[in-house]
């Protein structure tokens, strides 16, 4: 056979392979074919035809070897071919100011251009001559989970570029949003179902940007917009909007909101319109982008470590509302605590309706001056949990009344009192059968934050207990089939077991094997979050011997210290927990540190305080990562930190570490001091 010949089936193959897939993706996930069953077949025949007369040139992944259209997103991790940059932020017009100055510095009479800035998720498109190859998420902005299935199927998002100038290459950055007339719709469908309800537009579509089937992410009213550009051949442009105006004729979903500005006041009445009618927009916005309009401006301002000097995000304050506080009522958490909630007529503050809030404590209600049946001011930003700032006094109608903290657990009558001295927690004393307790410790086990057990979810543990299934959560690891098949929330309509049976099984299967310091933070001992269970694991190594460690061993190992070594003695001194632990090690939970590939310890000697959100850790897991790296992570701030690592929206502790000079990171930084950099 000759080369070119070879040569030519390869193409074909290729072709057809693609072309195929394609299809199949429309048909299956899409469920909107574009050509005949027979036009189809006839695709399949010739690339199994071609394949079988050049065997060599058979793929293992070839169409013609699987059965149906089975797509799944693995989340593989790709690298982006240009770094995909953050964006520093800016609160108020001194801030502003301050940038416009430092560009002004640079750049004689730029041009700033003006956009919106999408409260969503984003996105990094590479089409290949045209055609959409790979759709990554942000990711740390060197590397990003691979989504393409899932971002194929927003529709306006073309999959084959057009225009007359199709670049052989390009990288278009956007981001994915959930449009909120839609998610208005979807919620009131929900709730008409009865059904739980999405908690804002952002979130909705980043979870379903991340469903593992993209047939989910197909049924979910997702758009897109595009607004930068990274790896580019094939493209030319002089201003950031003319490469708008560019990735329009390529079909690229563009924006129009965005306005080229010669003076700073101009900017700011951009900003100020948009403050005003956000809510006009068909999606959410947290703010306005402010670039740099000059290409070649932006070259010669260039960048820092994690984002462009030519560019800011004005970031809009955030919103507060007021509503009618109905009532005061109380929870109880795995641990006896007993928190107030503030129970409000439904209101919408910052992309979310928000129906309670929590008031922490009875102390905390009193500081507040909050009466049952006040007018109240509620204060949410972004993702953070609404606050109840305080009642709208002129409002009262003296028809309000105080809140009394009850006296008996509402779920078990059980005494409430202090467990200490000056302690303003009150707790439920009933801690072995209180069945909110019990239920909040069940469904904590199968959280991330603990043994991270599929379906093992509130409804879950309710339905466990409700149905006697299990007594506590010692029983958890030895459920059977048999045993669950007992509740219906684990059956079918016919009686037979349901998916969730097999799932949770084998879930429970794998949480054995779960590092020890996970398994100490399931068992809900008082104070022992991450940090102390990995400090634990680390120095002591077993169950065993944390539990026969006396309160002065305990005290003396880093990151534990006196009021946590007496937690975890008291809780070991207890009959019906030791019964848990004996429970789950003869079920084959692990119970000693699991010996597995040493990391480099690029953070030895190095204590790290994390505060505010990060992209690509969550709470726990940057302390798990600090720790397994050689570090220390720490709760507070003293001249003893090495490193304050800052992310989105930092509390007091920023505050702290630039009063005590200590050296502030963010996320970017952190990841270079990780790769030993």
């Amino acid at each position: 056979m000759s080369n070119p010949e070879k040569n030519q089936a390869r193409h074909r193959i290729t072709e057809l392979t693609q072309e195929i897939r394609d299809h199949q993706f429309k048909y299956y996930v899409l469920d909107a074919p574009t050509i005949s069953d027979a036009q189809f077949d006839k695709l399949l025949k010739e690339l199994a035809a071609l394949e079988a007369k050049h065997p060599e040139l058979l793929e293992p992944d070839s169409p013609s070897l699987g059965v149906g259209g089975g797509f799944a997103t693995s989340f593989a991790q790709h690298d982006h071919i240009e770094k995909m940059m953050s964006l520093d932020n800016v609160f108020d017009e001194d801030e502003l100011g301050a940038w416009f100055d430092r560009v002004e510095k640079e750049s004689a009479s730029p041009q700033y251009l003006c956009e919106l800035k999408v409260d969503g998720l984003a996105i990094n498109l590479l089409y290949e001559n045209g055609q959409l190859v790979r759709g990554l998420t942000r990711g740390n902005g060197v590397t990003g989970e691979d989504v393409t299935l899932n971002v194929k199927t927003i529709k306006g998002l073309p999959h084959q570029l057009t225009g007359k100038k199709v670049p052989t290459l390009i990288e278009v950055r956007g981001e994915v949003f959930f449009p909120v007339a839609a998610f208005n719709q979807l919620n009131e469908e929900l709730e008409e179902a009865g059904k739980a309800l999405f908690a804002n537009p952002r979130n909705s579509a980043a979870g379903s940007l991340r469903q593992k089937d993209p047939r989910v992410t197909a049924s979910r009213p997702l758009s897109v917009v595009v607004h930068g550009v990274g790896a580019n051949e094939g493209l030319a442009f002089k201003n950031q909007s003319d490469a708008y105006g560019e990735l329009k004729k390529l079909g690229l979903p563009t924006s129009d909101r965005f306005r080229v500005c010669g003076t700073r006041a101009e900017v700011i009445e951009f900003i100020q319109y948009y403050n005003e009618h956000r809510h006009d927009v068909e999606h959410e916005i947290d703010g306005v982008v402010i670039k740099v309009d000059s290409i070649a401006e932006q070259g010669k301002l260039g960048f820092t470590s994690r984002a462009p000097k030519w560019a800011i995000a004005y970031k809009y304050p955030p919103e507060e509302v007021t509503t009618k506080l109905l009532d005061i009522k109380v929870s109880v958490g795995r641990t006896g605590r007993v928190t107030p909630f503030a129970f409000m007529e439904p209101v919408k503050v910052a992309g979310s309706t928000i129906t309670n809030a929590t008031l922490h404590n009875q102390e905390e209600i009193e500081r507040k001056g909050v009466l049952i049946g006040d007018t109240v001011i509620i204060r949410k930003a972004g993702d953070v949990i609404p606050e109840v700032l305080g009642p709208v006094l002129d409002k009262r109608t003296g028809k309000e009344k105080k809140f009394v903290m009850p006296k008996n657990c509402p779920e078990c009558g059980s005494v409430l009192a202090a467990i200490s001295e000056g302690d303003v927690d009150i707790r439920c004393t009933n801690q072995r059968s209180c069945p909110a307790q019990l239920r909040e410790r069940i469904f904590y086990i199968g959280s991330r934050a603990a043994l991270d057990i599929d379906v093992l979810g509130l409804e879950a543990a309710i339905a466990m207990l409700a149905d006697k299934i299990i007594e506590d959560e010692g029983d958890l690891f030895d459920l059977t089939e048999e045993k669950l098949v007992r509740s219906p929330f684990f059956t079918k309509k016919d009686g037979t077991p349901g998916k969730n049976v097999e799932k949770l099984l084998a879930a429970l299967s794998e949480a054995k094997s779960r590092p020890l310091w996970r398994t100490i933070v399931a068992l809900s001992i008082r104070h022992v979050g991450p940090t102390a269970a990995q400090a634990l694991a680390a120095r002591l190594g077993s169950m065993d011997a944390i539990a026969k460690a006396s309160v002065t061993e305990l005290a003396e190992i880093d990151g534990v210290g006196g009021v946590i070594a007496e937690s975890i003695v008291e809780w070991f001194s207890v009959d019906w927990h030791q019964a848990i632990v004996r429970k789950w090690a003869a079920a084959g939970v692990a119970m000693e540190n699991i010996a597995g590939e040493a990391k480099p310890q690029t953070l030895a000697g190095l204590t790290f305080v994390v505060t505010g959100g990060l992209e690509n850790f969550t709470r726990d897991s940057i302390a798990e990562t600090i720790s397994a790296h050689g570090g220390k992570p720490s709760s507070s701030v003293s001249k003893k930190t090495d490193y304050v690592l800052v992310g989105s929206d930092p509390g007091s502790k920023l505050a702290k570490a630039q009063e005590l000079g200590v050296t502030i990171i963010d996320e970017a930084r952190f990841l270079e001091l990780l790769a030993g950099k």
